[in-house]
């Protein structure tokens, strides 16, 4: 049972709210107690909205996953936990994050608000309209990165947040790729409507584009002249090869190795990915905090 609300609440999504800790990083407040502690508990609300958010979704299109050859497996669908259930821990994970966010800044909790009402409108009909599905959950990914910002009152670079709209349109497209790999046309009006407007081509010219936006955008990042002035250094340039090679690599996975559904699986569990991730990650460090 505790498995199957485990997997309820998604846990291995919440990977994705690690993007509040975008500005915390890029802001030189990584290693103050405050900062981080008050970015770590936002980052805590949003795994908590964002599961909400995924019960409902679970909810609303349980008879749809029951079609689906991986979907059909979640808790709702499979009748490990019915829909009474999934609503009543959604009901009181939706209580926990109102008597939570009221302690914080207010643009913080405008910023879950908008979060949750976008997920919500996504659910209920952005998900069924073809490129507003993939725009809406960019648009999730800038929140997060501008909530982080908010809550510990500091700018974000333009620059780094078209980066974050461009990465989040390339995960999203490669993953509707992949579902149009792992279903057959005969079942696209059971599953996921949204696929049938899809195509192999249009989606790769899609990802083409996003991936070069993503590419683009982060090494004017780390060479704008707001960036230079800030960090007191050019070298956040040398960061950028693993951008590439992180972008390249997913592409691989999804092209050769036939996956890319689940993004959070590949992030865990791809080696190469993770190793990449991890010396991106210090890279950064090392020359934002001047440690080299």
């Amino acid at each position: 049972m505790i498995q199957s609300y485990f997997k309820l609440l998604r846990v291995p999504q919440w990977i994705k709210n690690l993007f509040v800790f975008v500005p915390l990083l890029f802001s030189k407040n990584l290693f103050d107690h405050n900062y981080f502690t008050i970015t770590f508990f936002g980052f805590i609300i949003f795994c908590l909205t964002s599961s909400t958010v995924y019960i409902i979704n679970d909810i609303i299109d349980a008879e749809a996953d029951k079609a689906h050859p991986v979907k059909k497996n979640r808790p709702i669908p499979s009748g490990k936990i019915s829909r009474r259930n999934a609503f009543i821990t959604a009901s009181f994970l939706f209580l926990i994050i109102l008597f939570a966010v009221i302690n914080f800044e207010p643009r913080f909790y405008f910023s879950v608000a908008a979060y949750f009402l976008l997920n919500l409108l996504y659910s209920l009909k952005l998900k069924h309209i073809v490129l507003l599905d993939i725009f809406s959950i960019a648009a999730g990914f800038m929140i997060r990165v501008i909530a982080g910002a908010y809550i510990i009152n500091v700018e974000i670079s333009s620059w780094l947040l078209l980066t974050t709209m461009f990465i989040s349109l390339f995960l999203a497209i490669m993953k509707r790729q992949s579902e149009l790999k792992l279903i057959n046309n005969v079942e696209l009006n059971s599953t996921r409507k949204v696929l049938s407007h899809y195509s192999f081509e249009f989606t790769n010219q899609i990802a083409t584009v996003a991936a070069s936006g993503v590419i683009i955008c982060y090494a004017l990042y780390t060479v704008s002249s707001r960036t230079v002035t800030i960090f007191g250094t050019e070298n956040l340039i040398y960061t950028t090869p693993f951008v590439v090679f992180g972008i390249f690599r997913y592409m691989y996975i999804v092209h050769v190795n036939q996956l890319g559904e689940n993004t959070t699986e590949i992030m865990i569990t791809d080696f190469p990915m993770i190793y990449n991730f991890i010396l991106y990650i210090l890279a950064t460090i090392l020359i934002v905090y001047k440690i080299i």
